[in-house]
C-alpha cells in the first residue's frame, strides 16, 4: 500500500506539475531545492499513508471488517453518490479542525511549517508533511470506512477527488474555469485561488473541499493571487 500511495504521488504530481512547466515556463524557476524537499517529505508522508491503508484492505478482504461493499445492490443506488458527499464533508470537517489546530504556535513550529515552507506551493507539496501531520491526515478516511458504508467505487473516487484536490490545490495555477471559481459554485468550494491565499498569509481560508467552516468560522479570506513567474530571456 505504501508503493501504491508513492506511485500515486509520483504520477499525479508529477503529470500536474508538467503542465505547470509547460503552462508557465518560469513558474517553478529557482524552486529545484523547494521541489526536491516536497518530494523528500511526500515519499515519507507515503509510507505513513500507506500503514492504515494496508491495515483497511486486510480487515476488508481477509476479515470483512470493514463496511466496504462490493455488490453495488447491496444499498439503494441513491447511497453511491451521497456516500461520496459523506465522507467528504467528514473528511472537511476533520481536516479544517486538525489544520487550524496546526497553526497553533507549538504544533506549528514542530510539525506544520513543514509544509508551510513551501513557499509558493508546487504541485509536489500535495504531501509534504511533517510525520505529525501525514498522521492525522492519514487516519481519518481508514476510520471511516469502519463506520460509514461505502460501495469499493465510491470509495475509489473519494481517494480520487482527495489526490485532485490535495495536488491542484497547490500548483499555483487554477486549473479550474473562472465561471466556477468565481461563480456561485466557487463561494463553497476550495481550489488553487483560495488556498494559495492560505499559503501567503497562514490564518485564514483553511479547508479542504468546502468552503462551508471557514465562512462559518469567520476564517474565510476569499480568493488569492499568485505568484508571478519570472520573465523569460
Amino acid at each position: 500500500m505504501t508503493v501504491i500511495v508513492a506511485v500515486r504521488y509520483v504520477l499525479t504530481s508529477g503529470l500536474f506539475a508538467g503542465l505547470t512547466a509547460r503552462r508557465f515556463p518560469g513558474r517553478l524557476a529557482g524552486l529545484r531545492q523547494q521541489v526536491w524537499r516536497e518530494i523528500g517529505w511526500s515519499l515519507a508522508s507515503a509510507a505513513i499513508y500507506g500503514v492504515p491503508a494496508g491495515i483497511v484492505a486486510w480487515g476488508w478482504q481477509r476479515h470483512g471488517w470493514t463496511r466496504i461493499y462490493e455488490d453495488v445492490h447491496a444499498r439503494p443506488l441513491w447511497w453511491l453518490p451521497v456516500s461520496v458527499l459523506v465522507y467528504l464533508l467528514l473528511h472537511d470537517a476533520w481536516f479544517y479542525w486538525t489544520h487550524r489546530w496546526m497553526h497553533r504556535p507549538r504544533p506549528f513550529r514542530i510539525a506544520h511549517a513543514v509544509h508551510h515552507a513551501s513557499r509558493p506551493p508546487t504541485a509536489w507539496a500535495a504531501m509534504s508533511f511533517h510525520p505529525i501531520e501525514a498522521l492525522s491526515g492519514a487516519v481519518v478516511i481508514p476510520a471511516l470506512v469502519f463506520i460509514v458504508p461505502i460501495h469499493v467505487a465510491a470509495l475509489g473516487m473519494v481517494l480520487g477527488i482527495m489526490t485532485l484536490m490535495g495536488v491542484t490545490n497547490h500548483m499555483g495555477w487554477e486549473l479550474f474555469p473562472r465561471w466556477l471559481v468565481e461563480g456561485r459554485a466557487g463561494c463553497w468550494l476550495i481550489t488553487a485561488s483560495h488556498h494559495e491565499l492560505h499559503h501567503q498569509r497562514y490564518r485564514c481560508n483553511y479547508g479542504l473541499y468546502f468552503r462551508f467552516w471557514d465562512r462559518l468560522c469567520g476564517t474565510d479570506a476569499g480568493l488569492g493571487q499568485f505568484r508571478e513567474a519570472p520573465a523569460r530571456r
